[in-house]
């Protein structure tokens, strides 16, 4: 019998590990910078063109390479990183493994030129699949510039498996963004299609983060930092009022090297507990400094993944600098224990009442004689009853709970003249398929509807009462207007009778792109201009009163949300994120007829009882529920 085990071609096997390193143009990207950095570079441009699926193209000012170096950067195994298993913990270089430029050429056709500063020449090389098929001494500049073109050229699959190019850039931004906040100290720049998408000028951290983020976050940030003997711990966090339902604004970086970690994650979630909700997340940018024996990076190949000898400590550690930050800059509630209530410069009247004299104490007699009254005070203490004159028959007017006097309602309404606004209940149509469901509601002209604390509707039903959270069922209602539109390229706009340009960053702008399709079918009319802004000229009909620039920041964040949360299809993601956007708000006062209308509207959906996401929008209080609440004896109600 024949032997069946073979060694593969380093053709194939560069392939195989392609799969690890190279997964979408973003790795390509991310490792081509890498390299940059590691030839001590000043000045690092990155070129892409469609998204990085034709050209991928970073030029430094480094060290630059021999010839000799040149050509076995390609080579598997091949590395100046490293020479010993010992040097595997002590690692400061962001790259060390020798695969990245073997796995590149192995599904790609790469171009490098470099040169060294003390060489009259630099030297050419062209690879593609793996195969050597160009070298030779060329002039060029100083430094690196390596251009992969073609990617997945020879794996139809893999490219197959490519996102659009808005999403694909998308991730190329992330990646960007990493490696220049973990080297502010480094000029960066970014092109794509020939334009200008980030010009990074070394500088301070707190420089680096508003140039990739936006001037806004500049009030935004608190300082923190902590030094002990195992790490020390240097960066920003974001201030508890900033906090997004979204994840993606958190970085770590260990001496430099962006990683992901859940559980240091949670440390800094811990420090934030009670300042912001559960599903909020801070903005963070958070560098660790650690000697290298003590972490163990040689975990992944995209070498994201990092282990600590002692995780326990690291996170105490985090957790602590994190509360001392936000203490520090009084984004905390705070006690001030150095100061003494009792003898407070505010209130001299205090101390004109209780004078040392008034009590001594000496050879065991109590000699205590009663305060003497001004007075100013003895005629406040016999007209102190007239302060709560009135408030008796108020309270019981202004009930909290909602107890109405119906007949005092009515009258009062129409004894009074009262000014009403425009809500977005009232915007929506009633139109629509007609649906044969088991309507409990009475018809809108024998109910009468009723607000409480501008939060709920109580509307009276066959079987009882029924409460309707007001921003759920809105939620339910726009919900099936927005998917229908999208579903039938049907929704209506409404003109803006001044456009308004709004500028986005990097990444939302890509995001726009990406779901452009669906944004303009919902109702909205924007034109793309250069600069990552928009012109818009239209809003969906069924939005008012809304300011554009922070409706479409609202609804990204919201669809960022819900995309990273959600396995549905992209169509019923951008219905919920704008309907989520757009409803109603709790504290929104309705008129009689808005209130009955979203009623009607609720009940004609296709799911009245919740909302997109779960929640339920009403609670029935049958008639024989109300009544066992005052059949009960008093020892059985719960509390």
């Amino acid at each position: 019998m024949e032997d069946i085990i073979q060694l593969l071609p380093d053709s194939i096997a560069n392939q195989i590990a392609a799969g690890e390193v190279v997964q979408r143009p973003a790795s390509v990207v991310k490792e081509l910078m890498e390299n940059a950095i590691d030839a001590q570079s000043r000045n690092i441009k990155v070129v892409i063109k469609d998204a990085g699926k034709i050209l991928i193209q970073v030029i430094d000012d480094g060290c630059g390479m021999s010839e000799t170096d040149a050509r076995l950067s390609f080579e598997r195994h091949a590395t100046s990183k490293i020479r010993s298993s010992d040097d595997l913990f002590s690692i400061y270089t962001m790259g060390f493994r020798g695969e990245a430029l073997a796995s590149i050429a192995a599904v790609a056709e790469v171009e490098l030129k470099t040169k060294r500063k003390t060489d009259d020449l630099g030297v050419y090389l062209c690879m593609a699949a793996s195969q050597l098929k160009a070298q030779e001494a060329e002039t060029c500049k100083d430094g690196t510039s390596i251009a992969v073109k073609n990617l997945f050229f020879n794996v139809p699959a893999r490219k197959n498996f490519l996102k659009s190019n808005a999403v694909e850039m998308r991730h190329i931004l992330d990646q960007f963004h990493r490696i220049a906040l973990a080297y502010s100290d480094i000029n960066f720049s970014l092109y794509h299609n020939e334009t200008e998408v980030y010009n990074l000028y070394a500088g301070k951290l707190v420089n680096r983060i508003t140039a990739i983020f936006g001037k806004n976050y500049r009030d935004k940030l608190a300082f923190c930092q902590e030094d002990t003997e195992l790490i020390r711990i240097k960066g920003y966090i974001g201030k508890p009022e900033n906090a997004k339902k979204t994840r993606g604004d958190q970085f770590f970086f260990v001496n430099n090297r962006y990683i992901r970690h859940s559980y240091l994650h949670h440390a800094v979630m811990n420090a934030f507990e009670g300042l912001i909700p559960s599903d909020m997340h801070p903005f963070y940018v958070l560098f660790i400094e650690i000697d290298p024996k003590h972490i163990d990076i040689n975990v992944h190949p995209t070498k994201t993944e990092i282990k600590f000898d002692d995780e326990r400590t690291v996170y105490a550690i985090i957790q602590a600098a994190v509360k001392k930050s936000l203490g520090t800059h009084n984004l905390t509630p705070s006690l001030d224990f150095d100061s003494n209530v009792n003898h407070d410069p505010t209130l001299p009247q205090f101390q004109q009442r209780f004078p040392k004299s008034d009590y001594q104490s000496g050879g065991g007699g109590n000699n205590y004689r009663p305060f003497e009254k001004s007075p100013q005070e003895k005629r406040n203490l016999s007209n102190w009853h007239k302060i709560y004159e009135g408030l008796e028959k108020k309270a019981i007017q202004e009930n909290t709970y909602g107890t109405f006097d119906f007949e005092e309602t009515t009258q009062s309404k129409n004894e009074e003249n009262t000014l009403t606004f425009e809500s977005n209940a009232n915007k929506l149509n009633n139109e629509g398929p007609a649906k044969e469901t088991s309507n409990p509601i009475e018809p809108a002209g024998e109910r009468q509807s009723f607000q409480v604390h501008n939060q709920y509707i109580m509307t009276p039903v066959r079987s009882g009462l029924m409460l309707i959270e007001q921003q759920a069922a809105h939620e339910r209602v726009l919900y099936d207007k927005f998917l229908d539109s999208l579903k039938n390229d049907s929704g209506a706009a409404q003109q803006l009778l001044f456009p308004s340009t709004i500028t986005l960053n990097p990444a939302d702008f890509q995001l726009i792109l990406e779901i452009e399709t669906e944004i303009r079918n919902l109702g909205f009319i924007f034109e793309v201009l250069p600069e990552n802004r928009l012109e818009i000229k239209g809003v969906p009909a069924d939005i008012t009163n809304e300011n554009e620039q922070e409706l479409f920041e609202g609804f990204l964040e919201q669809f960022k949300n819900y995309q990273s949360t959600l396995k549905v299809e992209r169509e019923s993601i951008v219905a919920r994120s704008l309907a989520k956007r757009s409803a109603i708000r709790a504290g929104t006062k309705l008129t009689s007829m808005e209130m009955n209308l979203l009623v009607d509207q609720l009940f004609a959906s296709s799911n009245p009882n919740y909302t997109p996401d779960g929640r339920p929008t009403l609670v029935m209080l049958t008639l024989d529920k109300i009544k066992d609440f005052f059949e009960k004896p008093d020892f059985l109600w719960e509390t």
